[in-house]
């Protein structure tokens, strides 16, 4: 008789946890896309971004107050050198096509395939902060010796950035140039001496335009970086990472040669 009370209890017992969840996932989401207030404070400290991120991240908010109105591409080449003891450039890659190909009419596409327009998008951001004197050193090259980062970094604070501008923009350029040297390892192979890349956005016709047959979008907004020496994050796999983006079909690596 008190076996058969117990599971009533029991059933009334996880139901009432599993809807205190549910309850307060919604409202956490609620809380993550809606704008900005002081609500947000309900959930104390910073439980509210280590519960959303990374799995229940949202790229769009209530209202949407700044929709995506363009694309970002992301384009690496390299030098390598040849049997003869010379160097060759390669043709571009456009890793952003790469990576889309791997979510294209995928149904559950890996996370990882944002990967090259989230590097194109922080790096044009950090670059537009800059000053002009600070995006002409940025595109020259820097390739040379162990000390090519800190012969930038040095160059780079000649001029005056009372806004901190140029550590943000750094932070940025090592991601851009770990990625790129990951991408050049995959497609040409351990012959790679130093890589060039290219972030850009290319904004969609304007909204007022939508009707026009003869609009055509803005022009491409490109982010000049010089060549850049190879560069590696700790625990950094080339070899996984190169099963992964040589795994679409838009690219020939160096070992479907």
């Amino acid at each position: 008789m008190d076996e058969k009370k117990t599971h009533p209890a029991l059933k009334r017992t996880i139901m009432v946890i599993a809807m205190a969840l549910t309850g307060f996932h919604l409202f956490a989401t609620f809380l993550w896309i809606a704008p900005s207030s002081a609500l947000r404070e309900v959930i104390p400290g910073d439980l509210l971004s280590k519960y959303m991120i990374p799995m229940w991240g949202q790229s769009w908010s209530v209202f949407a107050p700044e929709p995506i109105n363009g694309d970002y591409y992301f384009d690496v080449r390299a030098v390598v050198s040849t049997p003869d003891g010379g160097e060759e450039t390669t043709d571009w890659v456009r890793a952003t096509d790469v990576e889309l190909d791997h979510s294209t009419y995928k149904l559950f596409p890996p996370r990882s395939a944002g990967l090259a327009i989230g590097v194109a998008s922080d790096l044009k951001g950090s670059w537009e902060a800059l000053s002009d004197d600070h995006k002409a050193i940025v595109a020259l090259d820097y390739f040379k010796g162990d000390d090519s980062v800190d012969r930038l970094e040095a160059k780079l604070s000649e001029y005056d950035d009372p806004d901190g501008a140029v550590s943000s923009y750094l932070e940025d350029e090592e991601v851009a140039t770990r990625y790129a040297t990951q991408v050049a390892l995959a497609v040409w192979g351990e012959d790679v001496q130093r890589v060039q890349y290219q972030a850009a956005r290319q904004n969609v016709v304007p909204f007022a335009k939508r009707n026009d047959k003869d609009a055509e979008r803005p022009a491409i907004q490109p982010v000049p970086v010089g060549w850049r020496a190879l560069s590696f994050a700790e625990n950094q796999s080339n070899e996984e990472f190169a099963q992964y983006f040589c795994a679409s079909d838009t690219v020939r690596c160096v070992s479907e040669q």
